[in-house]
């Protein structure tokens, strides 16, 4: 199994940026188009990004510094619901948060087109954390 990594500074504290991790209209604003989430350990974590079904569960909160929640796709053979797992660390720093992002546990052939998906995604949060208006997605999957 592979993992992705990379991070981001945004321009406003923590708690703001946690507030888009774990809410529905929060995490809609930079990441998919309909969201159903119960931020509760072991509670449902739902999104739809680009018409693909992202299923699993928050695994860990600890606000306002750490989400991990699994990560898979309805009905995939490759990434079933919940294979893999996403951590978001939010450190405070002089100019706001830093985000660290670890998705871990995919299988390599998955690596290429989830680093382009957070490639997408991850400055969408720096712009709506920030308080900005990233415009609409238009992000597709890299094709196979």
């Amino acid at each position: 199994m592979a993992e992705f990594r990379d991070h981001i500074e945004i321009e406003a504290p923590p708690e703001a940026v946690y507030a888009h991790l774990v809410t529905e209209d929060g995490l809609t604003a930079w990441m998919g188009h309909r969201a159903d989430l119960d931020p509760t350990p072991g509670g449902r974590f739902a999104v739809d990004i680009a018409g693909h079904p992202v299923r699993g569960e928050f695994l860990h909160l600890d606000p306002p510094h750490r989400v991990v929640v699994s990560w898979g796709f309805a009905g995939s053979e490759d990434l079933p619901a919940g294979a893999s797992t996403v951590e978001f660390r939010l450190t405070a720093t002089e100019g706001g948060t830093r985000v660290d992002l670890c998705h871990s546990d995919l299988p390599e052939p998955e690596v290429r087109g989830h680093a382009d998906g957070w490639a997408n995604f991850l400055p969408r949060l720096a712009i709506v954390g920030a308080g900005g208006d990233p415009g609409p997605d238009l992000w597709r999957p890299l094709p196979d």
